[in-house]
């Protein structure tokens, strides 16, 4: 048997709410505009949801990810400094 660490893990709102900076309301809406992953039914015609834990590490690691517009402003307060 594989190690329990390597068992993909299912997150609830609770525990994504402490990762993430922002508000239940505010992550739906980012999820309906498809920039936020969407949660998985745990149940075949349940209500509960939740996050492959996997899926909220690679959104929050994209976030770290310089893009064209930071970079030209990080290198623009520099010039200033």
């Amino acid at each position: 048997m594989k190690d329990i660490d390597d068992i993909p893990r299912i997150l609830r709102w609770k525990q994504v709410a402490q990762i993430i900076p922002w508000s239940k309301s505010y992550t739906y809406a980012l999820i309906s505009q498809g920039l936020f992953p969407k949660p998985q039914k745990l149940m075949a015609g349940g209500q509960a949801v939740g996050w492959w834990a996997s899926d909220i590490q690679k959104y929050m690691v994209s976030l770290m990810k310089p893009t064209e517009d930071t970079a030209a402003t990080l290198v623009k307060h520099t010039k200033n400094s």
